[in-house]
């Protein structure tokens, strides 16, 4: 397939809001590639690189040659020169590097070099997610709907599913192949918000099992015999990092198993420590067993999808808690409650935030795990007001902030266009050391800065606690965040698990 023909798509794809059309124009593309590039023109449209790093940033892409006037480039061959790049190192890199990435760019045309561009720095921002190529791969595949969403929560990714789908004939036995591999991370099932207790029930419509919801991170581990492996949400492993996880799962009386969960600091008193003690601890690769021994953290395990040779995930929720009671002792589970009772609920609820942690999430006990999707089967409630936004440009700050980037413009996620709507601004709940970290961080995000701003990538995602959302004309989505205030960086997530645009309107309607 012409890398030209990928481009116009991406082109068409940009310049539409219609959810159906750019289902329609994607699908179209996977029809028309060739067997061996669906992955890669998947991977394109939704804007990632086969290869995670190259080792070219914004810098590199100042006096490229200009385009070509004839496609020549094929979309294997793009991918190619990605890979060499990228296997790049030692002596003479950069400039190495620079030479190749002028070579693709100078067979590239106009409309080539925008998408290269934009897969380079990562702002191909068209709209292309999960949910709308889920839609495009199984239009243009015509398998069934459910077949195609099963195939991608065991697989991971969409890439080799829609490989594997385009090319099946309308025969959806290929999918078979798709099945839980212990040792391969599947995308975590999440939470939707709500504002209370009684909200969350009614939602629900029926008994629910109330658990703590813990400040810590998500971990997913597997075992197969000996072997454990450790991965976060976002699927990156961190099995080295986290040895007494690693032991405690080692010890349980079973062959294979993958369980679901998180890990956290606790202090001596078992309360949780701040959230960046933990995200540190997970984050450095460095003196492990010193930073165990300063730093212990502790696994609490909520969900098993798998044991002993069985997938639990289409199962219900009451089964597969039975199982995971089954298996674990009460120390690596996280404390829970049965009832369709509000006020014990509530009592469960307060006492769990008096313990320190941020509140509960109710699940449904008939749902199958879904992962990878926010849907309605599980419920988080806080005590408090708070979104995962987006930063999306932040300002100087004056007086003691001079030459410090202070107050933050925030976004939700719109999943139908894959944009950014501003809800609003804050410079509240910043300490000095998060001024210095995000002021450095941010200036790495930066693309473009007038006299006050400085415009980044949206990548930064951002823990916010609010009190309302109000009707406000000054922001694209016609809502502001009312007295919002930062209560921490999120570097365990990714700017697609932020919150959307349709759950503040959700806030905005009660509030």
């Amino acid at each position: 397939m012409l890398f030209a023909d990928l481009a116009r798509a991406s082109t068409a794809i940009s310049s539409t809001r219609s959810r159906l059309e750019k289902v329609r124009h994607i699908a179209v593309c996977l029809r028309a590639a060739d067997p061996d590039e669906v992955g890669l023109v998947v991977s394109y449209l939704a804007g990632e690189l086969r290869q995670r790093r190259t080792g070219v940033g914004y810098a590199a892409l100042r006096d490229l040659p200009a385009p070509a006037t004839t496609p020549s480039l094929g979309v294997s061959e793009v991918d190619a020169a990605f890979a060499e790049i990228a296997e790049v190192a030692g002596a003479g890199s950069q400039a190495r590097r620079q030479q190749l990435l002028t070579d693709l760019w100078a067979r590239a045309t106009d409309d080539e070099q925008r998408l290269l561009a934009g897969l380079v720095t990562g702002e191909l921002r068209q709209g292309a997610l999960d949910g709308v190529m889920l839609d495009a791969v199984i239009r243009a595949s015509e398998l069934p709907a459910v077949d195609i969403r099963r195939a991608v929560m065991v697989a991971g990714a969409v890439p080799p599913v829609a490989t594997a789908a385009v090319a099946a004939g309308g025969d959806p036995s290929v999918l078979d192949a798709f099945r839980l591999e212990v040792g391969r991370p599947l995308r975590p099932m999440l939470a939707s918000p709500a504002p209370d207790v009684a909200e969350a029930l009614t939602k629900l419509g029926g008994p629910a099992r109330w658990e703590w919801k813990l400040d810590g991170i998500r971990v997913q581990v597997h075992r197969a015999g000996d072997t454990v492996r450790v991965f976060t949400r976002t699927l990156d492993e961190v099995t080295d990092r986290l040895p007494e996880v690693v032991e405690a799962v080692r010890a349980l009386p079973v062959t294979s198993v993958v369980l679901d969960g998180e890990v956290i600091a606790l202090d001596d008193a078992e309360r949780p420590r701040p959230f960046q003690v933990t995200a540190s601890r997970v984050g450095s690769r460095i003196d492990v067993e010193r930073l165990r021994a300063a730093t212990p953290v502790r696994a609490f395990f909520f969900d098993v999808l798998h044991r002993d040779g069985t997938d639990l995930i289409g199962q219900p929720g009451a089964d597969r808690w039975s199982v995971l009671e089954d298996l674990l002792p009460e120390t690596l589970r996280v404390p829970r409650l049965v009832t369709d009772d509000v006020a014990r609920a509530e009592a469960f609820f307060a006492e769990t935030v008096r313990r320190g942690h941020e509140g509960l999430v109710a699940k449904s006990p008939d749902a199958p795990y879904d992962a990878g999707r926010r849907g309605s089967a599980w419920i988080k409630v806080k005590p408090r007001h708070t979104l995962d936004l987006v930063v999306l440009a932040v300002e100087w700050g004056h007086g003691r902030r001079t030459g410090l980037l202070s107050n933050l413009h925030l976004g939700a996620r719109d999943p139908d266009t894959g944009e950014f709507v501003m809800l609003g601004k804050t410079f509240k709940g910043l300490t000095d050391e998060l001024l210095r970290w995000q002021t450095e961080r941010l200036l790495e995000l930066e693309t473009d800065r007038d006299r006050w701003t400085v415009y980044v990538r949206p990548e930064l995602v951002v823990e916010i606690a609010f009190d309302g959302v109000q009707t406000s004309s000054k922001y694209p989505g016609g809502m502001a965040l009312r007295f919002a205030r930062v209560l921490r960086y999120r570097p365990d997530k990714k700017a697609e698990d932020a919150d959307t645009v349709a759950s503040v309107r959700e806030i905005h309607e009660r509030t």
